[in-house]
């Protein structure tokens, strides 16, 4: 099996969600600019407050395309058979990564998590219009909660949640990676003082993880676990 973005299904889907989230942009680069001015005059704009939960919760806050293409070509690469998603909003670079996991083989998972009731819907319902509901589960609620257990070794990361929440996410996460396995957060460069934590521990040798930032808009940071 080759190529399964450009079935017709899945491309359908896929054009369907990164026109919506092209047209919901102009509002998220607004809360983008305050978040970034506020975290210079040390007035984080806190993501959890009831009107920026409420302007989020229905934005897709997709991974952008680009990207989303190039965790595909990773997963299929490494031959991942147990990819981890943390902030799947509405499943759009999930499908990307569930693609990859059924080209690579039949028993393959990707574990999804979501804390919007919303958007895990949505995400399901996604998934299963593009094929792919049962490569995936979609975990509801806190990732702190979610992540503690995802089943197995897992060969690869996507990271792209709020970013105060991404080291605690990686704690997580970390003794469940397998040796060689590849993680990737996205925009550690526009916002790289809420994501210091996370780059602290992923690019010092001694904690078992070899980084570099890749030229991707915002920064993408593409990790390797070698312990």
């Amino acid at each position: 099996m080759n190529n399964l973005l450009g079935d017709p299904r899945i491309a359908s889907v896929l054009a369907e969600l990164h026109a919506l989230s092209d047209r919901q942009s102009r509002s998220l680069r607004l809360l983008s600019i305050a978040r970034r001015l506020g975290a210079r005059l040390g007035l984080p704009v806190k993501l959890e407050r009831p009107a920026v939960r409420k302007l989020l919760s229905n934005k897709l806050a997709a991974l952008d395309q680009d990207k989303a293409r190039f965790c595909y070509l990773l997963c299929r690469a490494v031959g991942a058979r147990r990819v981890v998603e943390v902030g799947t909003s509405f499943g759009v670079s999930t499908i990307y990564l569930a693609a990859a996991v059924r080209e690579n083989g039949d028993d393959g998972v990707v574990i999804g998590t979501e804390w919007e009731a919303a958007k895990v819907s949505a995400a399901r319902g996604n998934l299963r219009r593009a094929g792919l509901g049962d490569v995936v589960e979609v975990r509801e609620g806190d990732v702190r909660d979610t992540l503690r257990d995802v089943g197995g070794e897992v060969d690869f990361v996507l990271m792209d949640i709020w970013a105060p929440l991404a080291r605690q996410a990686l704690d997580l996460l970390t003794p469940q990676l397998g040796r060689g396995a590849t993680v990737v957060c996205d925009n550690v460069v526009r916002f790289r003082r809420e994501y210091r934590d996370y780059l602290e521990l992923v690019r010092h040798p001694a904690n078992g993880f070899q980084s570099a930032t890749l030229p991707f808009a915002g920064g993408f940071e593409l990790s390797i676990w070698w312990p």
